[in-house]
This record gives structure tokens, C-alpha cells and sequence, in this order.
């Protein structure tokens, strides 16, 4: 028995066989063979393309059965690439005749055609380089005779450990068979950390090195309410996480009775609780009920497990769905926000010094006019079946402002060429994620309709730390005294204008944060789905007065660890 400490970010506890999960790349090393060998080199080739088409099937299948019919298509294209007459030709060319081996003359094929693909006007056409790119990895991962490691289609239930989850990991993620999450990076605000809360699956990342220190198929059990992970649990303790688990589970069955209630604080005060969606799937949108309204959509989780940016046509009928579910209650889309943690397979992304400070978000859009253009098209197209409020990402100053606004114009000119409708009530609004704009809010609010705090970013640039690195996670401290009172300028001078401030970021769903947000004023909160019945618990328990008192306090104390033992202090009675 080893036990391992790391920092829970999705409360729960599960025991399960480990999953290692280390993507496989490829070395593709230059080499030639006898003349002589030539057929049994061929056969090898077939046989690497039999085991590809065997992998790709089975993916397909699994995903038809589990009712995801567009990520099936995925792996249905990716097939046809396998047997594309043209490469196959010239791969059994360069064995037959080059004399190379089969891996490098997957190799160089697949490049070629990669580069010719990557040279085209068309930027659909482009866009199959990361499929060909897939399809070539998955060749020569079959030849080194290396099993495949797919998040998306897993056959039992386990516990996954990596090094990190990509989003694009995440995103692809079969829910139902996943235990609990743990890795050797990310924080409490990381994507994993923000997916894993929301599917309420236990997570403890930023344990280092656990990838050499568990094996596949080992047993594991995973304490993230403490922060504890035990390799080989003895029978003993895998009673006593079994007993733990059940009396977590009947406390989330108790606050979940909180769920359906409206979010009535205890002088009759309501304070509209609304929903952070990635996905769009029917599962996430069946929080829907018990909300009211979308303060939050992560539009590039439309973009991310696929091999191709998202179509106009695409994107608008994924936004209409989550409008049409919402009706008159607003769904408030936040434009792409890619960069930073946030890769997508199908954008080839520049690599950076320091992508946190890069080109992410809205000033990537600007850097791609057209799929910036794209998306608001698709957006205000959906806005007539709904209540659409656009949101703008990674805004620093009022020419970021001003420049996304006449983006917005031209989306709506395009359109009207076209006549295709669009509502003329679509709000305008910014997140504030930048000191800089939070300190111009003033400003700002002349600009806009609303503002919502990115508090996950606005805290990683306020403090000066990297919100990634579990390392410094004693220096990420989201009670910090400094945080509160930069929050309470924003809200207080949209609130001199007239204008709702509501809150998105991971704050917003922490009952001890949550109390002091609504003490300094914030229209709404927003959250993942496994927060709102907690949230709405803690404020049938709150008076608006008691509110006020605690976001005082918090701006007051010196210390965020002052802060946080002062919220707990007030707060256990309604936790």
C-alpha cells in the first residue's frame, strides 16, 4: 500500500482498476530492406492497415451503440483515408520499389500528402491535414504493435490517470466508465478539473509523477474530498472508502433536494442561478429546468474532438438547440476562446513562450476574421429561437471592444445580404478576465449591455501566477482580499450605468466565494450543473444583509487564507 497526495478539485471517492492513459507518439525512423523481402514487407503493410481498420471499426461501433452518431463519422472518414487509392498506391510503390520500410513509407506518403493539403485555398480541404496526421499515427502505432489508449470508447470502468487531459480529451470523454480522474498536473480551475466537477466525477490532479508510479490495470482508490490516492488498497481500506463514499453520496442526495426550489435567499431576496454548458448534449442540457438561464456557453467545446472546424450550419443548429431549450430565459455564448490550455486538433496553433499572455481568445478571432465571422453568423442565425446575449473572451481595453463590435456589424450586414433574419435584441457583453479592463470598468460599462467575471483568469492575472502549475497552487488563492474588491468596482460601477454583472468563472459555483459575490452585488451566478442544487441550499440559508456583512469582511481582512477561515467560520451552519 502507497499512498500518494494531490489536490481535489471534483469532490468524490471511488476504487477502481488504474488506466494509465499516455497517448502514443510516433518516431518514424528512415529505413530501407532487401529487395528480396519485398512481399513479406507488403504483407506487413496490409497487416498494419487490417489492424488500423479493425481499431477504427470497433470505435466506430461503440460510438453508434452509445447513440454519438457525429463522433462516429469521425472515425468513418477516417477509414476511406486509409484506403485512399492514391496513397495506397504510392506507399506499396515505395516498398516495391524504393525499397523502404513499410513505416517509413507510411511516412513519407502521408507527409507528402499533408503538405499538399496544408497548401489549399480552401480551408475545409486544410483542415484534413489532422486527419491524415491521425490516420498516419495510427499506422505506425499498429506496427510497433502498442495498444491503443482511447478515452472515448472504454471497455470497463477504471480509474484514469495521465499526465494531463487535453480538453479535447475531455471533451471525447465516455462518461459512464470513468471512475475518477487523477494527473500530474492541472488545478483547481484547469478544464479537467471544470469537465470532471461538471460530470461529477472525482478528480485529484497535480500528483506528481503518478504515471510512473501506477501501472496499467493496477488497483487504485482515490480519496478526493481529502486529496489522497492509495495504490494497492488492502481490503480494509477499500471498506472504509466504500463507507465514505456512500455517506458523500446521501450528503449530494440531500443538497439535491435543493434542486428543483427556486434561488430564494431567506428575506425573499431571489438571486437568478444559471448554467455553464460546453457540450450541448441532452445530458447537460437537462439541468435546464432547474436554471434560469445559460450564463456561460463554451462555444469551443463545439469545436473540440473533431477533425474539421464546425460549419456554419453546424454551429447554428448546436445554438439553436440551447436556445430553443432555454426559450425567453438568456443564453448568454461566449465566442471562442481557444489558446492558453485550450488546443483544438483541428487548428494548427502556433507554440508560445508563454500562451497563457498569447494569442488566445478574442485576439485569435481577430487574427482569423473568417472563422471569427463564422461563428457570429451561425450565432445571430440561431438568436431568432431564443434569448441570445453574445459574450466577447480575453477583452483588455476598449479597442479590443469597439473591434469585436465591428465584427458583430459585419456578421449582421453578411447576413441581411443573404436575408437570412436575425433578432435585433441580441445583448452585447464582455468577460472580465484582464485587470485592465476591470480597472476601466467605468468605461466599459458605457460600451456594452453586461460584463460576467472570468474569476479563474482574472485571479491567475491579478496574483501573477500560473493557474496550470500545481506547484504554485498555495500562490492561486481565489479568497485573496484583492480579488473580492477588484470584483466589487466592476459590479458597482456596471451598477451606476444600469447594467447586470454576473459571475461565470469557478467562483460562482464555491459556496464561500458565492456568499461574498452576492454580497457585493452580482446580478447572477453562473455554474456547472453539479453545483446548483449546493448553491441554491447555501442561499436559502442567507439573508441579503448577512451577504453584505461577509463581502465587508472579506475586503477587509488582510489574508486569503484570513478570508477563507472567516467564510467557513460563518458559513458551516448552511453548508
Amino acid at each position: 500500500m502507497t499512498e500518494y497526495k494531490g489536490n481535489p478539485v471534483s469532490e468524490g471517492i471511488a476504487v477502481g482498476k488504474v488506466y494509465l492513459y499516455q497517448p502514443y507518439v510516433p518516431e518514424a525512423v528512415e529505413g530501407e530492406i532487401p529487395e528480396a523481402e519485398v512481399p513479406q514487407v507488403i504483407a506487413r503493410y496490409e497487416a498494419m492497415l487490417e489492424g488500423a481498420k479493425k481499431e477504427l471499426e470497433a470505435i466506430r461501433r461503440r460510438l453508434e451503440e452509445a447513440g454519438d452518431g457525429d463522433k462516429a463519422k469521425i472515425f468513418t472518414a477516417h477509414q476511406d483515408i486509409l484506403f485512399d487509392v492514391a496513397m495506397d498506391e504510392e506507399i506499396r510503390d515505395k516498398i516495391s520499389y524504393d525499397l523502404l520500410t513499410p513505416e517509413w513509407a507510411v511516412h513519407r506518403v502521408y507527409e507528402k500528402f499533408m503538405k499538399m493539403l496544408g497548401k489549399a485555398k480552401d480551408p475545409l480541404i486544410r483542415e484534413r491535414v489532422a486527419d491524415l496526421r491521425d490516420v498516419k499515427n495510427r499506422l505506425l502505432r499498429v506496427a510497433a504493435g502498442v495498444p491503443e489508449k482511447n478515452l472515448a470508447a472504454l471497455a470497463e470502468p477504471v480509474v484514469v490517470v495521465a499526465h494531463d487531459l487535453l480538453p479535447s480529451d475531455t471533451a471525447t470523454l465516455d462518461r459512464k466508465n470513468v471512475l475518477a480522474i487523477v494527473t500530474e498536473v492541472g488545478g483547481a480551475t484547469s478544464h479537467s478539473a471544470i469537465i470532471a466537477r461538471s460530470y461529477e466525477i472525482p478528480a485529484l490532479l497535480g500528483v506528481p509523477g503518478v504515471t510512473e508510479k501506477l501501472s496499467h490495470g493496477q488497483e487504485a482508490a482515490v480519496d478526493a474530498l481529502e486529496g489522497v490516492l492509495i495504490a494497492d488498497p488492502s481490503p480494509e481500506q477499500k471498506a472504509e472508502f466504500s463507507a465514505r463514499r456512500e455517506a458523500f453520496l446521501a450528503r449530494r442526495a440531500q443538497e439535491k433536494k435543493f434542486l428543483a426550489v427556486e434561488p430564494r435567499m431567506a428575506d425573499g431576496t431571489v438571486v437568478p442561478v444559471h448554467l455553464n454548458v460546453g457540450s450541448a448534449s441532452d445530458q447537460e442540457l437537462a439541468a435546464e429546468k432547474y436554471t434560469d438561464g445559460v450564463g456561460l456557453f463554451r462555444t469551443e467545446f463545439v469545436y473540440m474532438g473533431r477533425e474539421q472546424l464546425p460549419t456554419e450550419e453546424e454551429q447554428y443548429e448546436i445554438y439553436k438547440k440551447v436556445l430553443a431549450a432555454f426559450g425567453d430565459r438568456p443564453v448568454t455564448l461566449r465566442t471562442l476562446d481557444i489558446g492558453g490550455d485550450k488546443k483544438l486538433p483541428c487548428m494548427e496553433l502556433p507554440v508560445e513562450e508563454n500562451p497563457f499572455l498569447g494569442n488566445r481568445a478574442l485576439r485569435l478571432c481577430f487574427s482569423m476574421p473568417e472563422v471569427f465571422l463564422t461563428q457570429l453568423r451561425a450565432a445571430l442565425r440561431a438568436s431568432v429561437h431564443g434569448n441570445l446575449w453574445i459574450m466577447f473572451p480575453m477583452v483588455g481595453s476598449l479597442d479590443d471592444i469597439r473591434r469585436a463590435k465591428e465584427y458583430l456589424e459585419k456578421a449582421k450586414a453578411q447576413l441581411e445580404e443573404r436575408g437570412i433574419p436575425y433578432s435585433p435584441d441580441v445583448k452585447v457583453g464582455i468577460m472580465v478576465e484582464i485587470p485592465s479592463i476591470a480597472l476601466v470598468a467605468d468605461l466599459a460599462a458605457k460600451e456594452v449591455d453586461f460584463a460576467s467575471i472570468g474569476t479563474n483568469d482574472l485571479t491567475q492575472y491579478s496574483i501573477a501566477v500560473d493557474r496550470m502549475n500545481p506547484a504554485l497552487g498555495e500562490y492561486y488563492q481565489n479568497y485573496h482580499p484583492a480579488l473580492f474588491r477588484l470584483i466589487g468596482y466592476v459590479v458597482s460601477s456596471f451598477a451606476k450605468e444600469g447594467k447586470p454583472v454576473s459571475v461565470c468563472g469557478e467562483m460562482g459555483g464555491d459556496p464561500l466565494a458565492a456568499a461574498v459575490l452576492v454580497g457585493l452585488g452580482m446580478s447572477k451566478l453562473s455554474m456547472g450543473a453539479a453545483s446548483v442544487a449546493r448553491i441554491k441550499k447555501l442561499l436559502s440559508g442567507l439573508t441579503m444583509e448577512k451577504a453584505k456583512e461577509l463581502a465587508a469582511r472579506a475586503c477587509a481582512l488582510p489574508t486569503s487564507s484570513q478570508v477563507e477561515e472567516y467564510l467557513k467560520t460563518e458559513l458551516s451552519p448552511l453548508l
